[in-house]
């Protein structure tokens, strides 16, 4: 049982993290706050919150891409929160998941944007996610 829990996160890490780099191919921001940004999602984690919804998705027997949107969106939403969390004016941390905190690697004002624009780039996923709006209806 453990190998096969082990096998479905791992997959779904990835698949997790395809979709997320899709999200920002085409974002028409300052490349420098689009790495801050790409560098905290992107810096390990299990990304259990996405991988949670997924099961949650496939135990009603739909396709965990008609969830990716929301998945992402909460995957924003937790990683903007531990941006907010290691700033200087917070925990003050310089290490998270081993890696330089956002504010060590692009400074403070840069980490306060990526975590900012995290936040309402998730709010923006959501509204536009044909599954949960209007559109579909």
């Amino acid at each position: 049982m453990e190998a096969i829990l082990k096998s479905y996160v791992e997959t779904n890490q990835k698949v997790f993290q395809k979709a997320v780099k899709k999200y920002f191919e085409n974002v028409d921001i300052p490349e420098n706050l689009k790495k801050s940004m790409l560098y905290s999602l992107e810096a390990g984690g299990k990304k259990l919150r996405p991988i949670l919804l997924f099961a949650s998705i496939e135990a009603y027997s739909a396709n965990i891409e008609k969830a990716m949107s929301s998945a992402v969106a909460l995957e924003m939403i937790h990683t903007y929160s531990l941006i907010h969390d290691d700033l200087p004016a917070m925990d003050d941390d310089d290490y998270r998941r081993g890696l330089l905190t956002n504010h060590k690697v692009y400074g403070e004002a840069t980490a306060i944007l990526a975590g900012d624009a995290l936040l309402t780039y998730s709010f923006e996923i959501i509204a536009n996610d044909p599954l949960l709006s209007e559109k579909e209806k």
